[in-house]
């Protein structure tokens, strides 16, 4: 088996795999596949395994930026991990994510996700569960009724404002000390953006992107950074209430509209998990925002099989973070287990999960300092 960057003359043998692992792509979804993906060769960003001549399975790292307590960073996000189903068995995929994790150490990245179709392939190379995209069924009507008190500015847009887009996010994720959400770059955005079959609305502190699904509306992005502006684009999502009962919706665990309801909703709230692995111990500490609030340090060794491992001292202070090598033990963590914690999963959960172990002196100041409740509203 070889591991090698795909070409575009590889995309109709990685659509081949891609239909075999996911079933086939409706024919728009199909052009949009393939003009996403056509951007991505020749940027490191694309990998297969070969058998011989043979596309045995790919994968891409596709470029993000992720806030962790409102700090942006970049990430690489594991997506169209698929194998050739008479591969499967034979460690295709496990050599391909090995070769996943090495690039994107490679590219810079100093943390990773991805939404898992199976768990145990993805634990073995490092990756943990850290957060959810919640996705929640609202009334129509009772959105509707959410008026802003004041004029909120609303345009429509396009492929033009994906810059605007993008500057939206940094203000209104670092305002709410977000953890978790993702921003596209600037190119995908736009191919994004042009989206025949979406409604898209801009105001001057958010956004929202919504669709038709059925007799339902489907809410892909709101995004708000005041009342008012959140009241705006709820409410114009909601005067579709004369055809749409229902509006399904990507919101964070503790979005504001489920308090801006008159009643909470009572449907089921669907929720996708995402894995996550720290790639790079040190850039992902300094690159990390913390609470203000917490000064601590502590040792801890982090035990990576794939060379990323090692023994520091971690001290936290003004929202900021660093690392410095040092020769003790201290607190012992797998890699999942930093992933974990990194991800504001509780100490006491990593002990009694085997992912922590060692010194516990600094049990009380690392859930302190890492305390987060990762979402995304994106999936990917």
């Amino acid at each position: 088996m070889e591991i090698r960057d795909l070409t575009p003359d590889d995309l109709d043998d990685v659509l081949d795999v891609r239909t075999r692992s996911f079933g086939p792509l409706p024919a728009a979804d199909k052009e949009n596949w393939r003009r996403v993906v056509r951007s991505m060769f020749g940027e490191g960003r694309y990998l297969g395994v070969f058998d011989g001549s043979r596309l045995a399975g790919a994968a891409r790292l596709r470029r993000f930026t992720q806030w962790w307590h409102g700090r942006p960073q970049p990430m690489a996000g594991v997506a169209g991990v698929t194998i050739s189903p008479e591969d499967r068995g034979r460690g295709v995929g496990s050599l391909l994510m090995r070769a996943v994790v090495e690039r994107a150490t490679a590219l810079g990245d100093a943390v990773s996700v991805l939404f898992p179709a199976t768990t145990p392939i993805y634990r073995s190379i490092g990756y943990e569960h850290a957060g959810v995209q919640h996705k929640v069924t609202l009334s129509a009507e009772a959105l509707r009724h959410l008026r802003p008190s004041g004029q909120v500015g609303l345009r429509r847009m396009g492929p033009d404002d994906a810059a605007e887009v993008m500057a939206v996010l940094h203000r209104v994720y670092a305002a709410a000390r977000a953890s978790g959400p993702i921003s596209k770059d600037e190119r995908t955005w736009r191919l994004w953006l042009e989206n025949q079959d979406d409604f898209l609305y801009l105001a001057e502190d958010g956004f929202v992107v919504y669709r038709w699904r059925g007799d339902d509306i489907q809410v892909e992005n709101l995004v708000a950074g005041s009342a008012e502006t959140a009241r705006a684009l709820w409410s114009l999502v909601g005067s579709a209430s004369s055809i749409a009962r229902n509006v399904v919706a990507a919101v964070a665990p503790d979005d504001p509209v489920l308090w801006m309801l008159r009643e909470w909703p009572s449907e089921e709230v669907r929720q996708a998990r995402w894995m996550f692995r720290v790639l790079d111990v040190a850039a992902a500490v300094e690159r990390r925002g913390f609470p203000a609030y917490v000064s601590c340090e502590a040792v801890v060794t982090v035990d990576d099989p794939l060379g990323g491992g090692g023994s520091w001292r971690l001290e936290v202070a003004g929202g900021s973070g660093a690392v410095t090598p040092v020769a003790g033990s201290g607190v012992m963590l797998s890699v999942n287990g930093f992933s974990a914690l990194y991800a504001g999963v509780p100490t006491a959960t990593l002990r009694l999960s085997g992912l922590m172990s060692g010194d516990d002196r600094y049990d009380e100041a690392l859930d302190a300092a890492f305390a987060a409740r990762p979402y995304m509203l994106d999936s990917f």
